[in-house]
């Protein structure tokens, strides 16, 4: 086992795990830490913890040193001209009629790169947007195609429950969702309904799909025949989370609600 400790780029992103020097670290605290050979400031998320080197990428760094206060405020300052940089660069992007959308910009600490972050239906050709940008900005130029999930998760917004969307608040990485899910949940199937702002199925259907799964393998199938208390019928409806099957007993019209270990299969 080895000690690591976990650290954030982003406020809501991927955890990546840095060995601690011997010194005592607190939570949300800032640190400087390497990531793909460039100095970046990082913040603390977890505790010291013990983790199997086997889940663990070959080399784990070590935290350089706790961020100062000159490189908070270098921080900040990355921050604005960033922000600068993203407007000037979108400017860019239509001079060279390019079908792509500029989403975030971000320098790095000591500022020997400037990351632009897009969406686009397919490859772009951005060669020469990036000798523009260099002249411009006079740092090396990355740009990074994302999806419009992770575009969802940069801008964030409000989801359809009317909360923040989860992606933007504490969802570190992004969970596959399927539209199985949605089925055995009895939603409705009309896109506009299940997807979130980023056209993508909601993150939220996979919170509760495993009491879901539970709930379907112990209860009866719709169309199902069944003995209840008051006689045989036919299953018309389901509620897989209070364990409510809908019966429709031959004698009768009017379905009868039965708690699911009432029934008998047949």
């Amino acid at each position: 086992m080895i000690e690591v400790i976990g650290i954030r780029f982003e406020e809501v992103g991927q955890i990546f795990y840095y060995a601690p020097r011997k010194e005592t670290y607190t939570l949300n605290e800032k640190v400087i830490v390497e990531s793909q050979d460039i100095r970046c400031i990082g913040t603390v998320v977890t505790a010291v913890q013990q983790l199997d080197p086997q889940d663990l990428p070959h080399d784990v760094k070590s935290i350089i040193r706790r961020a100062n206060s000159q490189d908070l405020d270098k921080e900040a300052s990355n921050a604005q001209d960033a922000a600068r940089a993203l407007q000037a660069a979108k400017a860019k992007v239509r001079d060279h009629r390019l079908p792509m959308k500029l989403i975030n910009a971000s320098y790095t600490l000591e500022r020997n790169k400037l990351i632009f972050s897009f969406t686009a239906e397919g490859r772009i050709d951005f060669r020469e947007l990036v000798k523009d940008l260099a002249n411009t900005f006079h740092t090396r130029i990355e740009l990074k195609q994302i999806g419009v999930r992770d575009e969802a998760k940069i801008l964030g917004g409000i989801g359809p429950c009317g909360r923040k969307l989860c992606c933007a608040t504490f969802l570190g990485d992004f969970i596959p969702v399927s539209i199985k899910m949605a089925k055995d949940q009895g939603l409705s199937l009309n896109p506009t309904k299940i997807s979130g702002l980023c056209g993508r199925l909601m993150c939220c259907l996979k919170y509760e799909n495993e009491e879901y799964e539970r709930a379907k393998k112990a209860m009866p199938d719709r169309g199902k025949e069944v003995v209840t208390p008051d006689g045989k019928g036919r299953v018309v409806g389901l509620d897989l989370l209070s364990r409510v099957v809908k019966v429709r007993l031959h004698d009768r019209q009017t379905a009868v609600e039965y708690g699911y270990e009432e029934l008998v299969t047949k």
